[in-house]
């Protein structure tokens, strides 16, 4: 069982003790995402995310920070999302001190040193391309720019190669200003807990600083009357396809059906799309369906990696089984 609780500053406490394992996730999740961003910081959400590796007051440089966090056989990542960023050491529960020293040090006092910065945008730029390179993941991309439109919500988290360039150290310290408020973040410790967890987490994160948190502008689709079509030509050997609807929101209870019916759809070797598109026909190895919910809106989607030749006969499969969702009721059986 977890427990939650709200430290003095406004930061919201969650502790999941797991006595049978030897290990302990410390992670930092911030309400601050791409979707918080304008045209002209499109891409600094991500950025600040590599910045907090680069060296803090107390470890002042990436060598240090890598140095400390190999040293004692541990792990640590962090990732951007359209709402939230998050970062995590997993290590030795004896080392749990020092994941919160470090994790708190990032937040608290990251040094942003300009030669750092300067260097970090040839970096992101690098990744950027690589995500384009991976048809299977940049379809993904093309999908949500057609649903989502010219919004923060249908922009690439990594931002473009002219926003990424444009960033200067000024820029991530009003955007921490702007959005890292305790009130808005959560501290999560999993695992092999001490008994004095709450006194370590005010130790470590109870003096974050206060900042303000703007709003993102909320997602209004546009009337729709006739199909999105986006096409990306590459020379490759298959045809990756997104096909997909607008969904529900995360409160929306609705999307708890719309979440099993991806499942039934698409999640598992017994599932339709799988025993259609790729059992009966051979037309693809990978083929899933799923339903996300964002804040205030959602999307349910369909992806298939199709021979390409064969590209439109798994597109009209596809389709016939959405279709068989609108006139058959599921089974009992099934469900």
């Amino acid at each position: 069982m977890y427990q939650l609780k709200k430290l003095n500053n406004g930061l919201t406490l969650i502790t999941i003790p797991l006595p049978y394992l030897d290990s302990v996730t410390t992670m930092v999740a911030v309400e601050a995402g791409s979707r918080y961003e304008n045209k002209k910081t499109s891409g600094l959400s991500h950025f600040l995310e590599h910045m907090f590796f680069k060296g803090s007051i107390k470890y002042p440089s990436t060598q240090e920070i890598a140095n400390l966090i190999d040293g004692i056989g541990a792990v640590n990542n962090a990732a951007t999302d359209k709402e939230v960023t998050y970062y995590w050491i997993k290590s030795d529960a004896s080392h749990i001190d020092l994941a919160s020293d470090i994790l708190s040090s990032q937040l608290k006092e990251s040094l942003f040193n300009p030669e750092e910065i300067d260097r970090e945008k040839g970096v992101i730029i690098e990744e950027l391309r690589m995500y384009k390179d991976n048809p299977a993941r940049y379809v993904w991309q093309l999908f949500e720019r057609l649903i989502f439109g010219d919004t923060p919500l249908g922009w690439d988290i990594g931002g473009t190669d002219t926003t990424i360039l444009s960033f200067k150290r000024e820029d991530f310290l009003s955007y921490i200003n702007s959005l890292y408020d305790p009130s808005k973040m959560v501290l999560v410790y999993a695992g092999k807990l001490p008994d004095k967890v709450e006194e370590l987490a005010e130790k470590y994160f109870g003096d974050l600083n206060k900042n303000s948190h703007h709003q993102y502008k909320s997602f209004h689709p546009l009337r729709q009357t006739e199909p999105k079509v986006d096409f990306c030509y590459r020379k490759t050997d298959q045809s990756n396809l997104v096909l997909g609807v607008l969904g529900y929101a995360r409160n929306n209870p609705k999307k708890y059906a719309a979440q099993l019916l991806g499942t039934i759809l698409g999640e598992g070797m017994s599932s339709r799309l799988f025993i259609q598109v790729r059992e009966r026909r051979g037309l693809a190895y990978s083929v899933f369906a799923f339903h996300d919910s964002l804040a205030d809106t959602g999307f349910f989607s369909v992806y298939a990696g199709l021979k390409k030749d064969k590209t439109l006969e798994g597109l009209e499969v596809i389709k016939a089984e959405l279709l068989r969702t609108t006139i058959e009721k599921v089974t009992d059986e099934e469900l």
